[in-house]
């Protein structure tokens, strides 16, 4: 069996951390006897809102947005930042004045996800959809510039391409990834268009910045995306999103298959099997 593997990014360092007893006669002292936060719970929930506010944006905060957004002194908002960053919970953009969700951070959304029963609920949606459509399907979302594979389930067949949970793949080459690119608000995608690095992996890989822009006008028409020998050379893929509540495309289905099982037009007959399981997918986020 010939089997291509991406390897998974490695697993971030914990960090230890030891809190003191508050001291007697002391600020913190007196909070604990009155019931009052203690100086450390305050910086747990200073830290959390931080994190909160960054992970929540749709787009890259400077100091200047994290100071307005929390109601922080500067030099405490400052200092959270250089902690949070040495940790890996925060990383620096391009532009590094700008702070961005770290691979600590992503680490920990990932473990979350998979933490619960909906993991395995999930995971039936997916292998239910292999049974129908007899090919692999996986279950993504966007995680900064790149796709984060979630889950996927493979087809029984000799040749497979190997992402393991976590996995990271780019957005302007693979089915997912300009589905997210599509259907992302227009500001927030003229960002990452001015910054992703259109690397040609295969002949037919989108490399200018305008023709990924037409694509995407397309998908946003359209409601999927396509992956023709874009990112591995015989590989086809398309993709259909998972929408919340609020109609925002929060992870993605997708199915792939050699060229020569699978071209353009049997891809997109899948479609009517790809939208049923995301609508299924949809409650389990």
């Amino acid at each position: 069996m010939e089997t291509q593997r991406i390897g998974r990014n490695t697993k971030p360092k914990k960090l230890n951390g030891r809190v003191s007893a508050p001291a007697k006669n002391t600020p913190a002292a007196d909070a604990a006897v009155s019931g009052a936060p203690s100086l450390g719970g305050a910086m747990a929930d200073r830290t959390l809102r931080l994190l909160h506010a960054v992970a929540g944006a749709s787009r890259a905060m400077t100091l200047a947005d994290l100071v307005a957004e929390l109601g922080l002194p500067k030099a405490t908002t400052h200092r959270l930042c250089a902690q949070l960053l040495a940790s890996g919970y925060l990383a620096r953009d391009v532009d590094e004045r700008f702070y961005v969700v770290g691979p600590t951070l992503r680490r920990l959304a990932l473990d979350t996800l998979n933490h619960d029963g909906l993991r395995g609920l999930r995971h039936e949606v997916l292998a239910s959809l292999v049974q129908e459509v007899g090919e692999t399907c996986n279950f993504t979302t966007l995680d900064g510039a790149s796709v984060m594979y979630l889950d996927r389930v493979e087809a029984p067949w000799p040749w497979r391409l190997t992402l393991d949970a976590g996995a990271h793949v780019p957005l302007h080459c693979t089915a997912s990834g300009k589905l997210f690119l599509g259907l992302m608000a227009p500001a927030q995608r003229e960002a990452l268009l001015a910054q992703l690095p259109l690397e040609p992996l295969t002949p037919t890989s989108i490399t200018s910045t305008q023709a990924l822009r037409t694509e995407c006008e397309k998908i946003a028409v359209n409601g999927y995306a396509l992956d023709q020998e874009e990112f591995i050379p015989g590989l086809v893929a398309i993709a259909v999103p998972v929408l919340d509540g609020q109609g925002i495309a929060r992870a993605a289905i997708s199915v792939h298959a050699p060229s020569a099982r699978m071209n353009v037009e049997s891809a997109i007959g899948k479609l009517p099997a790809l939208r049923e399981a995301a609508a299924r997918m949809r409650g389990l986020l």
